[in-house]
């Protein structure tokens, strides 16, 4: 059994200083990355929250379309607030897909100069 050499761990390789930091931070291609995540996380975030409201609202002042029978005993009400749920989950699986293809290359890029040193 053949003993191997653990590798380098991170707290010996050196950390890169506060204007290597700043000059990442100003760089064109983080502010492009930055950009990316906000364009698509901040409209997402405010339909969602807009979408609720609508949704608290009319659980409170549109008694007569919440109660509304849809099937059996399922009515309005218990639709829109399963959506709610329906709603969170596919927005979050949409940006975790969007984030793996899209932001988390760039990210890894932009950190691996930074840990190199380039």
């Amino acid at each position: 059994m053949a003993t191997e050499t653990p590798p380098p761990s991170r707290a010996q390789a050196p950390l890169p200083s506060a204007e290597e930091f700043t000059a990442v931070q100003q760089s064109a291609e983080f502010g492009e990355l930055r950009r990316s995540h906000r364009s698509f996380a901040f409209p997402l975030t405010i339909a969602f929250i807009s979408w609720y409201l609508l949704f608290v609202l009319l659980s409170n002042y549109a008694d007569g379309l919440m109660g509304t029978k849809v099937a059996g005993n399922v009515n309005m009400a218990l639709v829109l607030g399963l959506a709610q749920f329906l709603t969170t989950f596919l927005i979050a699986w949409w940006y975790a897909r969007r984030a793996a293809a899209t932001l988390d290359p760039r990210a890894e890029a932009i950190k691996s100069r930074m840990e190199d040193g380039a």
